[in-house]
């Protein structure tokens, strides 16, 4: 447990080196800040919390840098903190936004990350909603040749997704008009993933006057189920990683790089958890991949009727405006749950 005066310094040393990006002495601390006491107290203050690790002292440096452990400590104590309150002038400018600019749930992710990289000046993260939680709330099979029929499928948050099937043999309109009436009166209300596990034995006992039109389409949207529930990844900003002097490096702003660019990994990274609900902070070691272990990854989740369906984030490293960031989480985990709930009306 560190005492007032050391937690003052070291907050000091993290405030200053947020700034500066340059390691810290006690000569600068005792020129910012009012600490009350000396230069030389300071520097054993400094010294003594080096050896409790929460400063670094570089190689080719007299002064020092924060550790993980500081930044955790730091981080832990601004969310007790009431200046974390949003904004909500700026949230409900940001909202007008994305609501004007996005028609569909995925632009309107796509965009929510956009906006918060422009924001932040962080790389921003997000992945679309996982549909096994959304709701149907109507299917309709329009033919559109004497091969080819369009399903457009409409969840409880809007319009999902129009798919072309392709099928072996003509289709009547009347035919398909009976069939999508009866998917909707048993299917109407169930997830996406409760349809997927009922939806062929329920078809096939009680419409076999159709048994040869549903053999060829049940598979057909099935398969377009499955594909819906396939994970979208958005990243925005992935060249501001250059701004940031710890990224000078080449071949360690590349890797950064191809990590943010690979969209297995980051869906992996975002589902971690099983989209943990709330607020979620890993600072430098404490993040499970390599090119990740010298940044702060801070990410929030979006919700439908309560439940948590997606993810959205900013990286950077771990000399991170931290309470920018949050706020800004904060806002846009607000933002995009309000507007799915204007979609989904």
């Amino acid at each position: 447990m560190l005492d007032d005066r050391k937690i003052k310094v070291l907050y000091a040393v993290i405030d200053s080196y947020l700034i500066s990006a340059e390691p810290i002495g006690s000569r600068t601390l005792s020129k910012q800040y009012n600490l009350g006491v000396s230069s030389a107290t300071i520097r054993n203050e400094m010294s003594d919390l080096e050896e409790l690790g929460y400063l670094n002292k570089p190689h080719t440096s007299a002064g020092r840098v924060p550790s993980d452990k500081a930044y955790r400590l730091y981080v832990n104590e601004i969310l007790k903190k009431e200046k974390i309150k949003i904004d909500i002038e700026k949230k409900e400018e940001i909202k007008r936004i994305l609501t004007k600019e996005s028609k569909e749930i995925d632009q309107l992710i796509q965009n929510a990350a956009r906006i918060l990289s422009a924001i932040t000046k962080y790389t921003s993260i997000a992945i679309s909603p996982q549909l096994k939680k959304i709701k149907l709330k109507h299917i309709q099979l329009i033919p559109i040749d004497d091969m080819e029929i369009l399903m457009v499928i409409v969840s409880d948050t809007g319009i999902v997704k129009n798919t072309i099937l392709r099928v072996k043999q003509n289709i009547p309109a009347d035919q398909l008009n009976t069939i999508s009436n009866f998917l909707n009166i048993k299917l109407k209300g169930l997830t996406f993933d409760e349809i997927g596990k009922t939806m062929g034995d329920v078809i096939f006992k009680e419409m076999y006057e159709f048994k040869e039109v549903i053999d060829s389409i049940i598979p057909l949207i099935n398969q377009s189920l499955k594909d819906m529930d396939n994970v979208e990844v958005y990243a925005d900003g992935v060249t501001k990683i250059f701004d940031f002097p710890e990224y000078k490096d080449i071949d360690k702003a590349k890797a950064f790089i191809s990590f943010i660019e690979d969209k297995e990994q980051i869906a992996n990274l975002l589902l971690d958890n099983s989209l943990q609900n709330g607020l979620e902070i890993t600072i430098g070691e404490e993040n499970i991949y390599d090119p990740l272990k010298d940044c702060s990854l801070i990410t929030a989740t979006y919700k439908l009727d309560g439940k948590t369906i997606g993810k959205i984030g900013v990286v950077g490293p771990t000399r991170m405006d931290y309470i920018t960031a949050i706020k800004a989480l904060r806002l846009f985990s607000i933002n995009l749950t309000e507007i799915l709930e204007m979609f989904s009306r």
